[in-house]
C-alpha cells in the first residue's frame, strides 16, 4: 500500500515536483518554423501496454471488462484528455478515427498503439494550426480588432458538439484570441504588452509540441484506458517514475506545492503542509501559474503553454532563493493577476507536527477550558522506526505527548482539528483511534477479492476519555477520514465541520518493463461497515463550506469507485449523541445565524456558484468591463461588511484586499487567535459538556 493517501485529481503525476533541488535549463529551443514531426511508438511501450492491460484484469479492485462500452469509453476519454475543451479536433477528424473505437479493446491486448499514436499526431497537428493562427492575428489583425462588437464565447465546451468544419473551428479560434487580447486589457495591459505576451504564449505552444516525446503520447493514452478503472489509477513513464520515487521521500527542497496541467495552464492542485507556499499564506488550490521569475528582479516569464515538466524547472531551484509566481487566482473570475514571491526551502517533517493550544470560552460566569490539537498530516519517520530508534517521530507519539500537556492544564473537553488534512499513514491512524478507546477494530480493509481484514487497536489503554469533537472540511481525506469515521462511530466524539474528501482506496505501485503502474487494490471501510469512499464522512453537524459544489472531492472525479457498505465489525460505542444533536444544532444555528464569518461564508459561496456557473463570457469590452464592475464591487462589498464587523478599515477596492489579508493573517499567527469555526467548534463542544454533564456519557455500552 502506499503509505501516503492522499486525494489525487486526474493530473500529469508530478506529485511534489516542486521539490527538486537542481535548477534545470530548460530543453534546447527547436526551430518552431518547421511542421511539427510525427510521433510513432516503440516496443517497449507495446510490451508496458500489454502488461498494464494484464495487470489491471488481474489485480484492480473494479473489474473493468474489456467489452464494447469500456472499450468505447476508452476512446472517449483519450480524446477528453488531448481536447477537453473541443476546440482542436474536426468532426471530420472524429469521424475518420470511428473506427478506432471498436477496436481499442483488441489494441490494448496487442499492443498495437499505432491508432493511438495517429490521433496524438492529429491533436498535435490541429493545435499547431490554432497556435500559427493566433500568431498571424497578432501580425495581421491587432490593430483592427472590433471589441465593440456584441458577441460572446462559450468558455465550456466539453459538453459542445466537435468542431463541424474550418469555418467553424477559426470562427472559434478568432473569439478565443479576441478573448485573450480582451482579458489582457482588462487587466491593464499596454498594447505592446499583449501583443509581446500572447506572442510569447502561442511560441511557447509551438514550442511544447515540438518537445513532444513519443512517451507523452503513449502515457497520454494508457492513462486513458486506465482512468476507466478508477480516478487514482495511473501509468507513470520511466521519468516521472523516478520523480515519484523522490518526490515520497520528502526530503526535498522547493515551495511546497502540486501542480497539474489543465488545457494550457498550470494549476495549483494543493499546498503542503508546513511547506513554503502554505507558510507565506498566498498560493491556493485552484491558482493558475501564468508567469515565473526568478529572484526580486528577474523578468516574469510566460509559462501557458508550457509543458508542465519545463514550468517545474523553472519554479523549483535552490534552498533560500526567491522565485516570483504571477497567477491568476482561482476565485477570481476577473481575469486579474497577482504576483507572489515564495522563498524556496526544504519541506522538514516537523512543520508538518501535530501542535497544540488552549481556548477558553465563558458562558453565563462558567469557563470552559478546550484543548486544541491541530493534525495537518498524519506522519511517521519509517526509516528511524525501522531502524529501532526509541525516539523516532509519529503522530500518535506527538498526540499523546500534547494530550498528558492539556491535561495539565486541565482542559474540560478536546477538539481535533483535521481540517485540510490529506491522509498520511494508515499505520498512524488505526494507533491514534487507539488513544481514545480501549479496545476494538479501527477500520477494516477489503482486498480484490473479497477478504475483509480488521485493524484493531494495538493499546488496550485509552489514554483520553473525555468530552471531544473532531473537525474536517472537504479537503479532509483517506487517514483523516478513517480517524473520523471511527470517533463517529464509537461515540467517542461529535464530527463537525463539512463533508470529507470521500478517498477510501489503497493503491500500490508495481514495476513494468517500461515504467510504473499505480493500481487500485483495496478499498476502506469503516467499522459501521459504510465506506468512506466517494461519500467521505458527513458531520453531526455542518458549516457551510466554499468547496460546496466546486470541483474538489472524490464524488466529482469520473469513474470515482461508488460508496457502498459491507457487514459491520464487532464493536461497542461508547455514546449516543442523538438525543442532544437537536438541540445543539438548534444553539449552533442560532449563533451562527447572524455571525459575520458564518454569513460572508454563505454569502462568497453563493457569489462563486453564481459566477462560476457561467457558461459564456461576453466579447464586447464595455459590456465585459460592466459585468466585472458589477462582480467586483459585489466582491468588494461582501468582503467590507465583514471587516465592519470586525472593526477593520474598509477597503476602497479589491487590489487592496490581498495585502490586507496577508499582514491580517500574520497578526492572527502571531497572536494564537482561533478563527471562527475553532471558536463555534468550542462553543459546540462547550454546549456538549453542558447538556451531557454527570451523564456517564462515555460508559462502554453494550451493542
Amino acid at each position: 500500500m502506499i503509505s501516503k493517501l492522499r486525494p489525487a485529481k486526474r493530473i500529469l503525476p508530478f506529485f511534489l515536483s516542486l521539490f527538486f533541488t537542481a535548477s534545470v535549463a530548460l530543453a534546447v529551443d527547436k526551430d518552431i518554423s518547421q511542421p511539427v514531426p510525427e510521433l510513432s511508438p516503440n516496443l517497449q511501450q507495446a510490451i508496458a501496454s500489454v502488461h498494464v492491460v494484464q495487470l489491471l484484469s488481474k489485480s484492480h479492485y473494479r473489474k473493468v471488462p474489456l467489452d464494447q462500452e469500456h472499450v468505447e469509453k476508452v476512446f472517449d476519454r483519450y480524446l477528453d484528455r488531448l481536447d477537453p475543451n473541443r476546440s482542436f479536433f474536426l468532426q471530420s477528424d472524429i469521424d475518420e478515427f470511428a473506427p478506432y473505437r471498436k477496436q481499442l479493446g483488441e489494441l490494448l491486448k496487442s499492443g498495437d498503439l499505432n491508432p493511438a499514436f495517429a490521433i496524438f499526431n492529429r491533436y498535435r497537428e490541429r493545435a499547431e494550426e490554432r497556435a500559427r493562427f493566433m500568431l498571424d492575428q497578432l501580425d495581421k489583425n491587432f490593430a483592427s480588432l472590433d471589441l465593440k462588437k456584441n458577441e460572446s464565447l462559450i468558455i465550456e465546451r466539453k459538453d459542445e458538439p466537435w468542431l463541424t468544419d474550418r469555418k467553424a473551428q477559426q470562427d472559434l479560434w478568432d473569439k478565443q484570441f479576441k478573448d485573450s487580447v480582451l482579458s489582457q486589457k482588462l487587466n491593464h495591459k499596454t498594447d505592446d504588452e499583449i501583443i509581446s505576451q500572447l506572442r510569447r504564449r502561442n511560441s511557447n505552444l509551438l514550442r511544447r509540441l515540438h518537445q513532444s516525446k513519443s512517451e507523452d503520447a503513449f502515457q497520454t493514452y494508457i492513462n486513458a484506458f486506465a482512468g476507466i478503472y478508477d480516478p487514482h489509477t495511473q501509468y507513470f513513464s520511466p521519468q516521472t517514475a523516478e520523480n515519484f520515487d523522490i518526490n515520497m521521500s520528502l526530503s526535498l527542497e522547493g515551495i511546497g506545492a502540486v501542480l497539474s496541467s489543465e488545457d494550457e495552464y498550470t494549476k495549483v492542485v494543493s499546498v503542503v503542509p508546513g511547506g513554503p507556499a502554505e507558510k507565506a499564506g498566498q498560493l491556493k488550490p485552484g491558482d493558475k501559474i501564468i508567469s515565473v521569475a526568478q529572484g526580486k528582479k528577474g523578468e516574469l516569464e510566460d509559462v501557458v503553454g508550457m509543458r508542465l515538466d519545463d514550468v517545474v524547472k523553472l519554479i523549483r531551484g535552490a534552498k533560500r532563493t526567491l522565485v516570483r509566481l504571477e497567477i491568476i487566482p482561482g476565485s477570481s473570475k476577473d481575469s486579474s493577476t497577482r504576483v507572489y514571491e515564495i522563498v524556496r526551502d526544504q519541506v522538514k517533517l516537523e512543520e508538518q507536527d501535530a501542535s497544540s493550544r488552549v481556548i477558553e470560552l465563558t458562558d453565563n460566569g462558567k469557563t470552559n477550558r478546550i484543548g486544541v490539537i491541530e493534525l495537518p498530516t498524519f506522519y511517521i519517520d519509517f526509516k528511524a522506526a525501522q531502524s529501532g530508534d526509541p525516539d523516532y517521530k509519529s503522530t500518535t507519539r506527538d498526540v499523546r505527548r500534547l494530550i498528558k500537556a492539556l491535561e495539565k492544564k486541565n482542559i474540560d473537553g478536546l477538539v481535533i482539528d483535521l481540517r485540510g488534512n490529506g491522509g498520511g499513514s494508515l499505520q498512524e491512524a488505526n494507533e491514534l483511534t487507539g488513544l481514545f478507546i480501549d479496545k476494538g477494530p479501527t477500520v477494516i480493509v477489503r482486498n480484490s477479492r473479497g477478504r475483509s481484514d480488521q485493524q484493531e487497536d494495538p493499546d488496550s489503554t485509552q489514554l483520553y476519555d473525555g468530552p471531544m469533537v473532531v473537525m474536517i472540511d472537504r479537503l479532509s481525506a483517506s487517514a483523516s477520514e478513517i480517524f473520523a469515521g471511527a470517533m463517529q462511530d464509537y461515540g467517542r466524539a461529535l464530527v463537525v465541520g463539512s463533508q470529507s474528501y470521500g478517498k477510501g482506496t489503497v493503491q500500490s505501485i508495481q514495476p513494468l518493463n517500461h515504467g510504473q503502474l499505480k493500481l487500485t487494490l483495496a478499498k476502506f471501510y469503516r467499522v459501521s461497515g459504510q465506506s468512506t469512499q466517494n461519500r467521505g464522512v458527513i458531520p453531526d453537524i455542518t458549516f457551510p463550506s466554499l468547496y460546496d459544489g466546486r470541483d474538489i472531492g472524490e464524488d466529482t472525479l469520473p469513474d470515482a469507485l461508488p460508496w457502498d457498505n459491507i457487514s459491520p465489525a464487532s464493536f461497542r460505542p461508547y455514546a449516543d449523541f442523538s438525543p442532544y444533536l437537536p438541540e445543539l444544532q438548534k444553539k449552533h444555528a442560532s449563533r451562527t445565524r447572524d455571525n459575520a464569518d458564518f454569513v460572508y461564508l454563505h454569502e462568497m459561496k453563493d457569489y462563486f456558484e453564481h459566477y462560476e456557473n457561467q457558461k459564456t463570457v461576453s466579447l464586447s469590452s464595455e459590456k465585459r468591463q460592466l459585468e466585472l464592475q458589477t462582480m467586483r464591487s459585489q466582491r468588494l462589498a461582501i468582503e467590507n461588511r465583514l471587516r465592519k464587523s470586525r472593526g477593520q478599515s474598509l477597503l476602497n477596492n479589491l487590489d487592496e484586499l490581498e495585502e490586507a489579508n496577508e499582514t491580517e493573517l500574520e497578526q492572527k499567527k502571531k497572536d494564537k487567535e482561533p478563527d471562527a469555526f475553532l471558536q463555534e467548534t468550542g462553543v459546540i463542544l462547550s454546549d456538549m459538556i453542558k447538556a451531557t454533564d454527570n451523564k456517564q456519557l462515555f460508559t462502554r455500552r453494550s451493542q
